[in-house]
């Protein structure tokens, strides 16, 4: 059989399949799914952590600072995830992508993005000002949330394939996590709507640690903060 014939086949059966689904009570792994049209849907909440001007710091500074700069950024974000109940799900250059399911999975991936900040500027900032005093380095970083029903399923070919997550969720989340680093954290209404008031409310005297940035810059409302949680 050519190429050609090959992947006309498949695309076709693809196209021809009736797609088959299920409730999801966890966050999937590939090996869960076959690769066929089966989905999981889940009810869940996405979150994005992205460092920012990652282009410029490659083109700017030393290959081997770039890359203490991502591993130490991104081993941070990942393990706070991870201590907030997120599961994983991918990394994509310089950002991770965190899937948070459960009643408090708004509440536990906004506190997740206020202590990723926290890291970023008084662990991993700290730490390559500490070792380069002369550097003009200034990490920024950006981490994206949103919450909607998410259609899971597993793409690629035998030998190498990944979970591709179909949702506003995951589409939003990244978008949020592109967006100008003035706020290093960014949620949509629909998750504040839902936030426990330990998540919503901060500082001394309390108030909001989230700004309504309205619907300008996405064309839905968002929320920024600058409000970081120590670890």
């Amino acid at each position: 059989m050519s190429l050609k014939d090959e992947l006309d086949g498949y695309v076709q059966k693809t196209v021809d399949e009736q797609w088959e689904r299920r409730a999801g009570q966890k966050v999937p792994d590939a090996d869960d799914l076959p690769l066929k049209n089966l989905a999981v849907e889940l009810d869940a909440t996405v979150l994005y952590a992205d460092l920012a001007s990652s282009t410029k710091m490659v083109k700017g500074y030393k290959d081997w600072f770039a890359a203490e700069i991502y591993k130490s950024y991104l081993y941070c974000a990942a393990k706070i995830i991870r201590a907030r109940g997120g599961i994983i799900t991918a990394y994509d250059g310089d950002r991770v992508m965190g899937v948070f399911i459960g009643d408090s999975k708004n509440s536990d991936a906004a506190k997740c993005g206020l202590q990723i900040n926290w890291a970023s500027k008084n662990i991993v900032a700290a730490k390559i000002a500490e070792k380069y005093p002369k550097s003009t380095f200034v990490l920024k970083q950006r981490v994206g949330i949103d919450t909607s029903k998410l259609f899971v399923a597993r793409t690629g070919i035998r030998g190498s394939n990944d979970l591709v997550w179909v949702g506003n969720a995951a589409n939003n989340a990244a978008k949020l996590a592109a967006l100008e680093p003035r706020y290093p954290t960014y949620i949509t209404a629909d998750v504040y709507s839902r936030l426990s008031e330990a998540s919503k409310l901060g500082g001394d005297p309390k108030r909001s640690m989230w700004t309504d940035l309205g619907t300008s810059d996405m064309g839905y409302q968002i929320y920024g903060s600058t409000f970081w949680w120590s670890i």
